[in-house]
């Protein structure tokens, strides 16, 4: 990927994340700049399944979810580094901090997710990320993930 990419579509997510439907939680990257930042977009709908039961009476998006699109985020940003991914590389969540959720997500609203970069050592990544609803915060984190190659063919 190049510096300052914009618009990378559904197509090219596909292949650079694992995730697929119902647990892919991005929908298109609007900005990226390798290793230090990037923004990404998650629609949400009436027609994601968690929605059934969360809550019937008020659909509201788990938080729980709203950080894991961040971790997706976070990894597309981390996969700006070619020399990270290939296609047996995983990606795992290893840390959560200083998570706090400040607005419900509700069926209709557009999740802009912001990822910054702050380190990395040893095939660990730390991240600060915050997801926002139009102007307004509806979480934020700082979390850690770590880039392993997949073994399990031995």
């Amino acid at each position: 990927m190049n510096q300052n990419t914009i618009n990378i579509d559904i197509h090219k997510i596909l292949k650079l994340l694992p995730h697929r439907y119902p647990m892919l939680m991005v929908d298109r990257v609007v900005k990226l700049e390798p290793h230090k930042n990037i923004k990404v977009i998650k629609n949400v709908t009436i027609n994601e399944p968690y929605f059934v039961g969360h809550y019937p009476q008020r659909p509201v998006m788990p938080g729980v979810l709203i950080v894991e699109a961040l971790a997706q985020a976070a990894a597309l940003l981390a996969f700006s580094e070619e020399s990270v991914h290939d296609e047996n590389t995983l990606y795992y969540f290893v840390g959560i901090e200083n998570v706090r959720f400040k607005r419900p997500v509700q069926p209709g609203d557009q999740l802009s997710l912001s990822v910054d970069y702050i380190s990395s050592k040893c095939g660990f990544f730390k991240f600060k990320g915050q997801a926002m609803v139009e102007s307004t915060i509806a979480a934020e984190a700082e979390f850690m993930c770590m880039v392993k190659k997949n073994d399990t063919d031995k």
